[in-house]
């Protein structure tokens, strides 16, 4: 079994009661990481598998976690599902992306770090804030009254015709 298939087993099999304890120690891999990452986001991260997993603590369950949230964010991503302990990682990794992904996935642990400074100006992050919270804006198109004409242009009233 995949590293991938088993980070796939591990969340599903969560209950309710093992949820909290669960997420609280993936949430704390995953800042780890992600503070390091920022830290140093001159350099790609890049290593075996299995070293960065016990470079940042993690079991390798949680670093395929970490691997499978990253992944829409990377510049070039790669197959999850063929990841085994010696696999060479290089995460190039889209920062303006990832600030957007991170908040569209409401993750206020990762994207209020505080090496985001370092990474991304204040300006940058409130424009792809502004651009994250537009997305999701929904633009109702305004709906013909009942005795204006139809637009399908049939001439008949819309109450007559698609309005039926």
């Amino acid at each position: 079994m995949s590293f991938y298939e088993k980070w796939q087993n591990l969340v599903s099999n969560q209950t309710e009661d093992s949820f909290p304890v669960f997420w609280e120690k993936y949430s704390q891999v995953e800042q780890n990481i992600y503070t390091h990452i920022l830290s140093q986001h001159e350099d790609a991260l890049t290593g075996k598998y299995n070293d960065l997993a016990e470079k940042f603590g993690a079991s390798n369950e949680l670093f395929m976690g970490f691997l499978d949230g990253i992944q829409s964010s990377l510049k070039t991503p790669f197959e999850l599902e063929e990841v085994d302990e010696s696999s060479e990682i290089n995460l190039d990794i889209d920062f303006e992306k990832l600030y957007y992904n991170m908040l569209e996935a409401k993750a206020e642990h990762l994207f209020t770090i505080a090496e985001w400074d370092k990474v991304l100006p204040q300006e940058k992050r409130d424009e792809i804030t502004k651009a994250q919270r537009r997305s999701k804006t929904i633009v109702k198109e305004k709906k013909p009254g009942r005795n204006e004409p139809c637009p399908c242009g049939s001439g008949k009233k819309y109450k007559k015709c698609c309005g039926l």
